[in-house]
């Protein structure tokens, strides 16, 4: 592991101020806020990261949840994914989420965890994770070792012939149905961005995982108000039972009103380079009846762009199988 600098700020603005002197010092050296450190010291002891500079968020007033006036909830960016999990607002309101943080890692790491941490989690292809590997998402120009190797785990929706790594996280999936805002601090300026805006596709920069800028500090996250009447839920499907990333995973929400489906919000997990969207799902399930067969119409527009590489063909089919099902049984609680 290679030297840095370490500071503490304890309030958002000099968190931010430390971030934009640091980019300013240091000319565009690579700077990282630390939370729980699940994802950053690991890469740090891999040196597939090498900040110059580690900015420590804990003593920050960021854990908190809050119910918005607009019926909305406020998730602070160091709230823990256990608390978040298990808060009444989420259990309430937000079950997808709940149920999405819950199927991830394991209880000793949701403990350490943080949202903004969980948000900006990284692949964990193989190859990116090691340097002895080409990886263009960690040195651009050196190749995409996966797309010629070892690539069952990897994405089929969203790739390019530069990268085909698959977004890891349950939580992004679950905020992606749930439309939520990515609120965002850089020294003095705010600004806030739509979550389908926030992640972008790696095309020919797959070193560019999100819009976020140097020294761009995550605050907290917005959800709308829960829509009434509306059941949501969250199937992964993986190798084991636990502690295991998704092969394909589906956050569906659904409001039924006359035996047909009057609102319906997709997200996938597991088969895409970002949390994936599904606006042709959704599409395809507004005003549908309540059957199998529309349930896997929706899944069929879902993954109808999917380009699936030597091993992980078995994708389409299973994710496929993975969101009619997940309709299914949200339906069964509707």
């Amino acid at each position: 592991m290679h030297t840095f600098e370490f500071t503490r700020p304890t309030d958002v603005t000099s968190a931010a101020t430390a971030a934009a002197s640091a980019n300013t010092a240091q000319q565009g050296a690579e700077i990282r806020f630390i939370a729980g450190g699940t994802t950053v010291i690991d890469l740090m002891k891999l040196n597939v990261e090498q900040p110059h500079t580690l900015i420590d968020l804990n003593r920050l007033p960021l854990g908190d949840v809050e119910t918005l006036p607009d019926g909305g909830l406020k998730i602070g960016a160091m709230v823990r994914n256990s608390d978040l999990a298990q808060h009444s607002s989420v259990l309430s309101n937000y079950p997808v989420l709940s149920q999405a943080l819950l199927s991830g890692a394991s209880a000793q790491l949701r403990n350490k965890a943080t949202t903004s941490g969980n948000l900006l989690q990284r692949t964990r292809c193989m190859y990116f994770r090691d340097t002895t590997m080409p990886c263009n998402k960690r040195e651009p120009g050196s190749g995409c070792g996966a797309i010629n190797g070892v690539n069952r785990m990897m994405a089929i929706l969203g790739t390019s012939e530069h990268c085909i790594a698959t977004n890891p996280s349950d939580m992004n999936v679950a905020l992606t149905a749930l439309e939520a805002t990515i609120h965002i601090q850089n020294g003095q300026a705010t600004r806030s961005v739509p979550i389908n805006e926030f992640y972008v596709l790696p095309g020919d920069t797959p070193q560019r995982e999100t819009v976020l800028e140097p020294g761009d500090l995550i605050t907290h996250v917005t959800l709308p108000a829960p829509v009434a009447g509306s059941k949501s839920l969250y199937l992964k499907l993986r190798d084991r039972a636990s502690y295991e990333f998704a092969l394909a995973s589906a956050a569906v929400i659904i409001k039924i009103e006359n035996n047909r489906l009057s609102y319906a919000r997709v997200a996938l997990g597991g088969v895409g380079t970002k949390p994936w969207r599904s606006q042709e799902a959704e599409q395809v399930l507004a005003g549908a009846t309540l059957s199998e067969s529309s349930f896997r119409n929706a899944a069929e527009a879902a993954l109808q762009g999917a380009r699936p590489q030597t091993q992980n063909g078995f994708k389409i089919e299973l994710a496929k199988k993975c969101l009619t099902h997940a309709l299914k049984l949200a339906t069964q609680t509707a």
